[in-house]
């Protein structure tokens, strides 16, 4: 007689994973994430990175390692868990992209043009970089907090090959997601110390945002006085 292994419910895992002793294992996306997981299977992993994509806040450092962690219950398996969180990125990426490709460049420059400490000269220099380093920004961009999102509207706003930032989206993402699924995989009910590791991460590269936004707005406010004194000394 064959004895089949029971499945492990989605709601179990919340259990699981809360029983391995971090209070900040769990919280509020994870039980959603959970119960798409639950309601869907992995297409609601999918659903759930599609969503991160458009809302940023939504952090794929735990729906993924969660996504992970479900199909080493059984619930579904790791080759399906990739293929739709995968699918995932790229539906919520080329949705960006549609985004600036309706926002557009000349949009794009009337409304940079009002924005204080910002001339065109900078968004020709945006335009020339993305131009030469396209490729390689959409491609590294999937792997980066924050920018993963972000990278597909400039993307859409230039134009860009559509079928060449399809392929640069899908073999990024299916790099980042795999990292963080398997990860989540092997850990089983640790899975959240993916969660820590990708959390100082995200830390470090918002320090270096802001880094560069404080030096862009002291480079540009010294600029401007120095142009001011040109013109009064004239």
């Amino acid at each position: 007689m064959t004895i089949t292994p029971a499945v492990t419910p989605a709601t179990s895992v919340v259990a699981e994973a809360s029983a391995s002793g971090d209070p900040s294992a769990l919280g509020g996306v994870a039980d959603w994430a959970v119960g798409m997981m639950e309601t869907i299977g992995a297409p609601g992993a999918g659903l759930a990175i599609a969503l991160e994509n458009l809302f940023p806040p939504l952090p794929s450092e735990i729906i993924l390692p969660l996504a992970g962690f479900t199909a080493s219950q059984g619930n579904f398996s790791i080759a399906a868990a990739l293929f739709w969180t995968t699918l995932g990125s790229v539906v919520g990426a080329l949705a960006l992209y549609g985004i600036g490709a309706l926002l557009g460049r000349d949009r794009m420059r009337k409304v940079v043009a009002k924005v204080p400490l910002v001339d065109l000269e900078d968004v020709d220099k945006v335009e020339a970089w993305f131009e030469r380093h396209g490729n390689k920004a959409v491609f590294f961009g999937r792997m980066i907090p924050l920018f993963r999102s972000l990278i597909s509207i400039p993307a859409g706003i230039e134009r860009m090959h559509l079928p060449t930032f399809l392929a640069l989206t899908t073999a990024g993402s299916l790099i980042w997601n795999a990292i963080f699924i398997v990860a989540g995989y092997y850990l089983g009910e640790s899975w959240h110390i993916v969660e820590e590791y990708a959390g100082v991460f995200q830390k470090i590269v918002i320090v270096a945002v802001i880094a560069a936004a404080v030096w862009f707005v002291t480079a540009k406010v010294r600029s401007s006085r120095r142009k001011r004194a040109a013109r009064e000394n004239a």
